[in-house]
């Protein structure tokens, strides 16, 4: 008697709608990834907004004048020649707030010492940079030039009234960079009244502006 050998189970071939399937469930995986990574950049781009809107929206700098002094000053009259010969030196302490939450970098300035609108004096001031939330301190001394006063007609009356009338101007220029860069200067102008004979700052007004 003869035995029939045993079948093994029978292997079905991948049929045309089989393959169709496994495409479009590996399109669908695409696409899902697809999405969630787009959805993932959104995310981040509306975080970054929102912290750029708020927390780290650009501030600007803050600057005030503390202090400006008469730390020397010397005159001769000429009355023969109806003039005077002038030398001033002026000390004048600020300080520069950065209200930001990153560094504020600012570039090389100066401070300028104006009478009636013409510079008579110029000091330096170095470029360099403040940390988030910092307050930095300066201390500029602007010497008046006296050859610069010797054609105006009016230091003479001035003088001999007993008060000179100067202006310290400062204009600081720099970058804060938070999503990008936004550039800051930051303008500050005293008018101030030198009074001759106790070498002794009297009245003094200062104004301050800021542009983003």
């Amino acid at each position: 008697m003869e035995l029939e050998p045993k079948q093994g189970k029978s292997m079905r071939s991948p049929t045309p709608t089989d393959h169709h399937h496994t495409s479009k469930l590996r399109r669908r995986r695409r696409r899902n990834i697809c999405l969630a990574v787009i959805a993932v950049i959104l995310l981040v781009v509306l975080i970054f907004v929102i912290l750029g809107l708020t927390v780290f929206k650009a501030k600007r700098p803050l600057t005030t004048v503390n202090s400006v002094s008469v730390r020397d000053l010397d005159f001769s009259i000429d009355i023969a020649r109806v003039r005077v010969l002038l030398n001033v030196t002026v000390d004048v302490n600020l300080s520069i707030k950065n209200p930001n939450k990153v560094g504020f970098k600012y570039t090389n300035s100066s401070a300028l010492l104006k009478y009636r609108g013409e510079v008579v004096g110029e000091a330096p001031i170095p470029a360099g940079k403040i940390s988030a939330d910092e307050t930095r301190q300066m201390n500029l001394t602007l010497t008046l030039m006296a050859d610069r006063l010797l054609s105006n007609p009016n230091v003479y009356s001035e003088v001999i009234a007993g008060t000179l009338p100067l202006q310290t101007y400062t204009r600081i220029s720099g970058k804060v960079q938070i999503l990008f860069k936004i550039h800051v200067v930051s303008y500050t102008t005293c008018d101030l009244t030198v009074d001759i004979r106790s070498r002794s700052v009297g009245n003094q007004t200062c104004h301050y502006k800021t542009k983003l």
